[in-house]
């Protein structure tokens, strides 16, 4: 009977679920509303965070990567912000104004944007496999007149498009990038005629003013760029015909286009589209 007795007690003691320490449990306890504070420092810092990134990204956004180079936008002396609309303003000119099937001659650079929203079919565009075709645009660009007309027609040319920033201060307009075309223009057999240094003035600079050299007052590009600029009075205390990008007051401002005919000019000259004349009893050149 004793022995039974004895390993009954055994078992009740080893049934009796064990009873943690007071102190153990103290610490537990004190310790949570430190975690817990913790823990909501680091969700309202990492919240912070997040909700500044956001705004960045709005701002950066709505600053530079959303102002395509179809629209362009810039801050006037009051900080006001000034908006460019040329370009769409002079494609939606050629797609209500020109023939369906007419052909539109420019940089390269444009093509794309012509065909997509002036529906028009041009000569080059931005896929620059085809380097003869850019070079003849190029040849055509920075050859006289009467030399462009025969290059115009032969690509069966009917309008011009030239990106123009003088009176505006849009720097990456054609002038800025015509030393492109005259290397290109010149890289081809057909180009030989064209050479990079008869574009440059007698002390070496690339210049538009009365220090620019004959070829460069005489290229296509150069007329159809400042025709009718030098009557413009572009900043107060400058003279007429004054070039805000370059800075430099045009050389040749009285002349007059013979094979190009001025067709359209956006609200601050950025465009500007001639359309090439019919000359059909001009000879060869």
């Amino acid at each position: 009977w004793y022995q039974r007795r004895v390993r009954d007690m055994k078992n009740i003691e080893s049934e009796t679920p064990a009873v943690p320490s007071s102190k153990s449990g103290k610490k537990k306890a004190s310790d949570y509303p430190i975690k817990s504070e913790i823990a909501t420092v680091i969700v309202t810092v990492v919240s912070i965070f997040l909700t500044t990134f956001v705004f960045h990204c709005t701002w950066v956004t709505s600053e530079a990567y959303s102002s395509p180079s179809i629209v362009l936008a810039a801050r006037g002396h009051d900080g006001n912000r000034i908006i460019f609309d040329d370009f769409r303003e002079a494609y939606n000119w050629l797609k209500f104004n020109t023939p369906e099937n007419a052909k539109v001659m420019s940089w390269w650079d444009y093509g794309y944007q012509l065909t997509a929203m002036a529906n028009r079919t041009i000569i080059v565009d931005n896929n620059t496999w085809n380097n003869t075709h850019i070079s003849r645009v190029g040849q055509a660009m920075a050859s006289p007149e009467d030399h462009s007309y025969t290059i115009m027609k032969e690509l069966d040319v009917d309008y011009v498009l030239v990106i123009f920033g003088g009176m505006s201060g849009y720097s990456s307009d054609d002038i800025n990038k015509f030393l492109w075309m005259i290397r290109i223009g010149g890289s081809t057999p057909e180009g030989e005629h064209i050479k990079e240094s008869d574009y440059y003035s007698s002390t070496g600079e690339y210049k538009v003013d009365k220090d620019a050299s004959k070829a460069m007052h005489n290229s296509l590009m150069y007329k159809m760029c400042y025709y009718r600029f030098g009557e413009i009075m572009t900043e107060q205390g400058k003279p007429t015909g004054y070039d805000r990008v370059r800075n430099q007051e045009i050389g040749n401002k009285d002349f007059e286009l013979d094979v190009v005919e001025e067709a359209f000019t956006s609200e601050h000259w950025i465009v500007r589209i001639y359309k090439v004349k019919d000359l059909s009893n001009r000879g060869t050149v």
